[in-house]
């Protein structure tokens, strides 16, 4: 079995334990209390235990601690989204998602024949001319017509196939009889 490298000074632990006692922060506490345990030679499988964290996480964790300090513990994530579109632009897009059809603002080259019903793909083309966003996937557009007030239509079975001249003449037959 390995000899563990990395010990903590008793300075460096009553570092660790001021640190752990002032911080608010959940994520950093966790690290505060996993590089103090392992550098005071508690058994790695109870660490891993307690702190639920991962060996490769811990010892990230020490080597930043000895290069940098407390400070390399900080959790630094912002959290949040990273939103495409401001609120007033989301507003913006539900007006005019309300106020027209793909068909007044493409003309002739929509997604669909007649151009009546908003698509992803309409909507896709729609936010990439008005703001230059580009989603990488469908369901940021189907949110986004959510978010609008726009429900899911299943379109109707329709054939490519069909052939409308005999089809008249198959409903005139129905009609007769």
């Amino acid at each position: 079995m390995a000899k563990r490298k990395f010990h903590l000074a008793d300075a460096q632990e009553q570092e660790l334990i001021q640190a752990y006692s002032q911080c608010s922060d959940g994520q950093t506490r966790t690290r505060y209390q996993a590089v103090r345990m392992y550098g005071t030679n508690y058994p790695l499988t109870e660490i891993l235990k307690i702190t639920r964290c991962s060996t490769t996480s811990l010892m990230e964790w020490c080597q930043a601690f000895t290069q940098s300090g407390l400070s390399a513990l900080v959790d630094g994530r912002l959290g949040g989204n990273s939103a495409k579109l401001t609120p007033e632009q989301r507003t913006g897009i539900e007006m005019r998602l309300h106020q027209s059809s793909p068909r007044n603002l493409f003309g002739l080259t929509t997604a669909t024949t007649d151009g009546q019903f908003w698509t992803v793909e309409d909507l896709q083309r729609a936010l990439k001319e008005w703001y230059g966003v580009v989603y990488a996937s469908r369901t940021s557009y189907l949110n986004l017509f959510h978010a609008c007030g726009f429900s899911y239509q299943r379109p109707a079975k329709v054939f490519k196939s069909q052939r409308p001249a005999q089809m008249m003449e198959f409903e005139e037959q129905v009609e007769k009889n």
